[in-house]
């Protein structure tokens, strides 16, 4: 990948060019993370469907971001990030119009269910157009020494976002309905396609070959394979904390997310040099193991406050394994190819998050909500493994 300028931006204005960009990761997870924490609840209790259903409705949404990851990465490659954005905008404020109409049709919940099936459809179709565009934009702008820092504050645009957007989701819920938030979300949708409009249009400049997007996929694999294993900690947490804190009769489910995206956040700021300073797999390897401790306490936890520990842990743990597995595998496509890259890499944490709502609502209602935990920690466990197996592996290349 390369700018289109001779020169990068100053080192001063490096942050804000990239936060210019990511303000569009910003945008569409806020609108993700405003029905987080209340779908469930709406489709389990007001529309009468098991954890399950409402495991599998929420984890529909990354069907279509699956399938977009690599048309999306296409179009950055071929014509820039702007007119996947733009799309993608276009989706979410789309999604916000369906979810109104399923609230609408509340007192027909087969309808209602069937509407909310659309909706998370469209908003995967967003997501996956959103994806890595941001990223790939930036680094049009400000060029490829930066990616670990571009992946980095993308991360915690959406991570911020969905701190943000699950809680105000829930007071509005609360004290208005769900149309409310399906109303936010349209506005939020139209800001960001004005917003993107208004930006110019960057493409590489990258003559080399570009390989096929399944060549791409297959070389970042093993990496993508590790943070998928790694995304199931978070995906259990999003997808069913609230109903978890349902079943043991606790309040304040939502502050449980917010901590986690804060303890997220917090790590990136604070450990944004471990990945320069450490290399990508050594950081990861910590990352995972760490991420294992928190769902590990979150499982033993017998009180609120203690889950909160467990889920700060576990966002702390987790706020690097994107980035830091991200820069090992886009190091081994060619300039052509990053958007690919980033596209296909992303698309593991889609299926992480994808396969979280059916996995993971399987595990409840067959052996009850107490074992959801101890189950995503065996998973991110194995990722550990994988990721020393990696690790190890590239230690004997470079002896070699």
């Amino acid at each position: 990948m390369q700018t289109v300028s001779s020169a990068a931006p100053p080192s001063s204005k490096i942050s804000l060019t990239i936060i210019s960009f990511v303000t569009f990761t910003f945008i569409g997870y806020f609108t993700i993370g405003l029905p987080l924490a209340v779908l469930p609840i709406f489709i389990h209790h007001d529309l009468g469907y098991s954890a399950m259903v409402a495991g599998v409705v929420i984890s529909m949404q990354y069907v279509t971001t699956f399938l977009l990851r690599g048309y999306a990465g296409s179009i950055v490659d071929k014509k820039g990030p702007k007119p996947a954005v733009l799309l993608g905008m276009i989706g979410f404020a789309l999604s916000g119009m369906l979810l109104f109409i399923a609230y609408l049709a509340r007192e027909m919940p087969a309808i209602s269910l069937g509407i909310l099936m659309i909706t998370r459809l469209m908003t995967g179709f967003a997501e996956g157009l959103i994806g890595a565009s941001p990223i790939n934009w930036a680094l049009f702008a400000v060029g490829d020494k930066y990616t670990g820092k571009a992946i980095s504050y993308n991360g915690i645009a959406s991570y911020g976002a969905l701190a943000a957007g699950a809680p105000l989701g829930v007071i509005l819920s609360n004290s208005f309905s769900i149309g409310s938030i399906a109303i936010m979300i349209v506005a939020f949708g139209t800001i960001g396609f004005i917003y993107a409009k208004s930006k110019k249009a960057l493409a590489g400049t990258s003559t080399a070959p570009r390989q096929p997007f399944i060549q791409v996929l297959k070389t970042v694999s093993p990496y993508g394979i590790c943070l998928a294993l790694g995304g199931l900690g978070f995906g259990t947490i999003s997808t069913f904390i609230t109903l978890y804190y349902s079943s043991l009769n606790w309040n304040g489910a939502v502050l449980c997310l917010s901590v986690f995206s804060i303890m997220f956040i917090l790590g990136r700021v604070i450990f944004a040099k471990a990945i320069d300073n450490y290399g990508g797999m050594k950081t990861a390897i910590y990352c995972l193991a760490l991420e294992s401790l928190g769902l590990m306490i979150l499982w033993l936890a017998n009180i609120p406050h203690v889950a909160l520990i467990g889920a700060g842990i576990t966002g702390l743990g987790f706020s690097l394994i994107f980035p830091a597995l991200g820069v090992e595998a886009v190091k081994l496509v060619p300039a052509s190819n990053k958007g690919a890259a980033l596209g296909g890499y992303g698309l593991f944490i889609d299926i992480s998050l994808g396969i979280t709502g059916p996995l993971i609502g399987g595990v409840a209602s067959r052996f009850g909500m107490m074992y959801i935990f101890p189950f995503s920690m065996a998973m991110v466990a194995v990722g550990l493994l994988l990721a020393i197996r990696i690790y190890s592996r590239q230690k004997i290349k470079v002896i070699a």
